[in-house]
């Protein structure tokens, strides 16, 4: 297995750090930008190709890519090692965390909040918390990791697991519970997004890889990474400032429904960290495997569940503005997870 322990050690710049707060000030850009000059971003949302939005295609594609390019699939040989952590993340990713999503949205979105919510609202809402807890997290995982100073070869292996495992079975599980929930999917638009947002990054990500090991090995790699890296994160944040623009006059009209739609975020996001971090203690696995373990199945592919959302349903849907709220939850609260378990390193000794 390929040595990625010094990008552990290197940790994090202070612009990472400070990642929760570029990602408060990319929402707050793009509110005020979105209701300053709403006909712009009109425009930005008319530049669609077969329902895939291009100016988000590309900055996911920004995200995406540097984090595919680091994936090592000779990793996958050594799956056999310490495989309770791999079997814990595997089961909470794809047995456990879509069906829990789906059976709270269906709670809050169809009982609980239905006071305040009409069914067709509520119906898109549900649909776009599915598509967030059908997409285990893969870039911002090695955020996280290195945050509690995890295991970074252990990490590469259960990232590229899960990879080889959302190619697959991403398409079928979210057709499955959209279907359950009487939702109407294209099947057209969800496999083509399978297509540009997974498997066309991966393939990308492998050449490359391959190509940078053959000139400087895996030095040549971490260099391409660490150039890449500033433009993974301007991705990100310009992705964050875009959505937020295109659904600031829905947000700023209804600011009581984003909270309506955070409660069953947070609840499945605390609650999914539990138990795999739970289970971890309890089968004695080691801190640097338990902590990237719980935070991985805990964590979102938002980037992936924003192009799905906006392809199946539209840019002004409540899908895609449930799925943004996924972005607006997602690092502050991972944040908070990261300190959680950095505090409980001794229950692991």
């Amino acid at each position: 297995m390929t040595d990625h322990s010094a990008e552990l050690d290197a940790g994090l710049g202070t612009f990472e750090r400070l990642l929760s707060l570029w990602v408060a000030l990319a929402i707050a850009a793009g509110l005020a930008l979105g209701s300053l000059f709403p006909s712009l971003f009109g425009w930005l949302a008319s530049l669609e190709v077969a329902s895939v939005n291009l100016p988000v295609a590309v900055l996911i594609w920004a995200m995406v890519y540097p984090m595919m390019v680091g994936i090592d699939f000779g990793a996958l040989s050594d799956v056999g090692r310490k495989p309770k952590g791999l079997v814990i993340t595997l089961v909470v990713n794809w047995l456990i965390k879509p069906f829990t999503m789906a059976a709270l949205g269906v709670l809050f979105f169809e009982v609980i909040f239905a006071p305040w919510i009409d069914p067709q609202t509520a119906s898109e809402y549900l649909a776009g918390v599915i598509l967030l807890g059908a997409a285990p997290c893969t870039a911002m995982v090695f955020v996280w990791s290195n945050l509690v100073r995890g295991d970074a070869n252990y990490t590469l292996v259960q990232v590229s697991v899960n990879d080889v495992i959302m190619v697959f079975a991403f398409a079928p599980i979210v057709a499955f519970l959209l279907g359950v929930t009487d939702i109407t999917v294209p099947w057209n638009t969800l496999l083509l997004s399978v297509v540009l947002y997974i498997l066309l990054p991966l393939v990308a990500g492998v050449i490359t890889r391959k190509r940078l090991i053959g000139q400087g090995g895996e030095s040549a790699v971490d260099a391409f990474r660490d150039k890449l890296r500033p433009t993974s994160i301007g991705g990100l944040l310009l992705t964050v400032v875009l959505l937020f623009g295109f659904q600031a006059q829905v947000i700023l009209s209804q600011p009581l429904n984003i909270l309506l739609i955070a409660i069953p975020l947070l609840i499945q996001t605390y609650g999914i960290f539990f138990i795999a971090y739970g289970a971890a203690r309890l089968w004695k696995v080691p801190f640097e495997v338990a902590a990237p373990c719980a935070l991985i199945g805990t964590s979102n592919f938002f980037e992936l569940a924003v192009a799905v959302a906006i392809s199946l349903f539209g840019l002004g849907s409540g899908a895609a503005l449930a799925t943004v709220v996924g972005v607006l939850v997602e690092v502050p609260v991972m944040l908070s997870l990261v300190a959680f378990a950095n505090r409980t390193r001794g229950w692991f000794d």
